[in-house]
C-alpha cells in the first residue's frame, strides 16, 4: 500500500474494494455526547426568569434582575425578650431606623393634620374637592394601620440607598441574642396577620424561624403551633428559638414535623390566625447559590409540582382557621403561578369542595404605609408584592390576606 504512486493512489478506494476491504471514508469517527451538557442551576434559574419575568414585568425586569444579582439588604428584628431598649439605642447609633414605628408615626401625623369630615345637609352638600378626598383616604389609611397590623414588632433598617451592614447580634448576660437579622420584607406577612391578644396562631411552614420569632415578639399568642415537614429544618427552628426566647415563653410554642397538607383534618376550625409561608422557588437564592437550588436538574419534578403543593398548603391553612379567622399566604417568589394563581385556585377549591367561603382582603394600604422602605409592584391583582430594587434591595416577598367567612 505504501508503494502505490500517482494514478494508482487516486484509485485507492476502488482498489481496496477490489481487495474486499471497506473504503476508509472518514479520517475521524463522529462522536455524540452520551449526556446533555452540564448547565448550572443558577444559569437554569436565570434562563427561566428571563423567559417568564420579562413578560410578567416588562420594562421593570432588567432593574429587578440586577437587584436579584446584587447584595441583599437586611433588617434587624429586635428581640423583646432581651434588653430591647438598649438594643434599640445601639441600632439607632448605627443610623438605622425602626421602619414599623416610623410608618406608624407618619400615619398618626396624617391623621392629626387631616381635616375632620364635615357633616353635610342633604340639600346643601357641596362638591368634595380632590384634596378633601385625599385627606379622607389618608385618615382611613392611618386608622387601618392602628387596627390592622400585628403590634409590638420593632425592626431596624438602613434608609434607601444606604448599603451598610448590621454587625452580628451579641448575647446578653443570660445568653439571649438582642436581634435577629432577616430580610425586612419578610416581616410584612406577619404584620398583615394582625395578631391580637389571646389568639391561637398556626405557622404552617415555620422553619427556619424568622417569622415564628416575629410572631412571638407580638406578645399576643396564647398558643403558637410551629410546624415544618422537614425534621432537620424543625431542629434548626428549635435552635433559633432557644437563642432568642426564654424557657417559660417557649413552653407556649409547640413544634411539630407533620405534613402541613393534612392540617385541616388534624386541627380544623381551630386557629384565629394562620400563616402559610410556603416552599417556593426562592428566587434570590436560586440566582445566587448552587447549594440546595430548586432549579437543579434532579429537582425538576419537585419544581413543577410547587404550585399544587402551595395550593394544598394554603387550603389546609384555610380549613385550620376557625370561621372569622384570618390567613396570610406568602412566598419569596416573583412568579404569578406561585402567587396570585395559587390564591385564586385555593379560594375556588375551598368553596366548591369544602363549602368554605373565603374573602380576599385589600392590603393596598401597605403600599403607602411602607413605601419609604420597600419597592412595591403596583399591578398586583391580589395581595402585595415587594420587588427587589437597588436602593431598597429587599424581597422578593409576596403576601396576601384571606378571611374565612363565618
Amino acid at each position: 500500500m505504501a508503494a502505490l504512486r500517482g494514478p494508482a493512489r487516486r484509485l485507492l478506494p476502488g482498489a481496496l474494494a477490489g481487495l474486499g476491504l471497506p473504503p476508509r471514508r472518514y479520517r475521524y469517527k463522529e462522536k455524540w455526547a452520551g449526556t446533555a451538557p452540564k448547565i448550572s442551576a443558577i444559569r437554569l434559574a436565570l434562563q427561566n426568569f428571563d423567559m417568564n419575568y420579562s413578560v410578567q414585568f416588562g420594562s421593570l425586569w432588567p432593574s429587578i434582575r440586577v437587584s436579584l444579582l446584587s447584595e441583599q439588604k437586611y433588617g434587624a428584628l429586635v428581640n423583646n425578650f432581651s434588653h430591647a431598649d438598649r438594643v434599640s439605642r445601639e441600632l439607632e447609633l448605627l443610623n438605622a431606623v425602626d421602619f414599623v414605628y416610623e410608618s406608624q408615626k407618619a400615619a398618626r401625623h396624617i391623621q392629626w393634620d387631616s381635616p375632620v369630615e364635615r357633616v353635610r345637609g342633604e340639600e346643601t352638600a357641596p362638591q368634595e374637592t380632590h384634596s378633601e378626598q385625599l385627606s379622607v383616604e389618608q385618615t382611613q389609611t392611618s386608622s387601618l394601620l392602628s387596627t390592622s397590623i400585628s403590634p409590638n414588632i420593632k425592626c431596624y433598617t438602613f434608609s434607601k440607598g444606604d448599603v451598610s451592614r448590621f454587625p452580628p447580634a451579641r448575647p446578653d448576660a443570660l445568653g439571649t441574642l438582642g436581634y435577629y437579622l432577616l430580610d425586612a420584607a419578610s416581616l410584612l406577612p406577619v404584620l398583615a396577620l394582625n395578631v391580637q391578644p389571646g389568639d391561637l396562631v398556626l405557622d404552617l411552614c415555620a422553619a427556619p424561624g424568622g417569622k415564628t420569632l416575629a410572631l412571638l415578639q407580638t406578645g399576643c399568642c396564647r398558643h403558637l403551633a410551629a410546624n415544618d415537614i422537614s425534621a432537620s429544618r424543625s431542629n434548626r427552628l428549635r435552635r433559633v428559638l432557644c437563642s432568642y426566647i426564654p424557657k417559660d415563653i417557649s413552653t407556649d410554642v409547640r413544634i411539630t414535623s407533620w405534613d402541613g397538607r393534612n392540617w385541616g383534618e388534624l386541627e380544623g376550625d381551630t386557629y384565629n390566625r394562620v400563616l402559610v409561608d410556603v416552599p417556593c422557588t426562592t428566587d434570590r437564592h436560586s440566582v445566587m447559590e448552587e447549594d440546595n437550588n430548586v432549579f437543579s436538574r434532579m429537582r425538576l419534578k419537585e419544581r413543577q409540582m410547587l404550585p399544587m403543593l402551595q395550593m394544598r398548603l394554603l387550603l389546609a391553612g384555610l380549613l385550620a382557621a376557625r370561621p372569622g379567622g384570618e390567613v396570610v399566604y406568602s412566598t419569596c417568589s416573583l412568579s404569578q403561578l406561585q402567587n396570585e394563581y395559587v390564591v385564586e385556585r385555593a379560594v375556588e377549591v375551598a368553596e366548591t369542595e369544602y363549602n368554605v367561603s373565603v374573602h380576599v382582603e385589600d392590603l393596598s394600604y401597605f403600599r403607602s404605609l411602607f413605601q419609604d422602605t420597600f419597592s412595591f409592584f403596583a399591578d398586583c391583582r391580589l395581595g402585595e408584592l415587594v420587588l427587589p430594587h437597588l436602593t431598597a434591595n429587599f424581597g422578593p416577598t409576596y403576601f396576601c390576606k384571606l378571611r374565612r367567612e363565618e
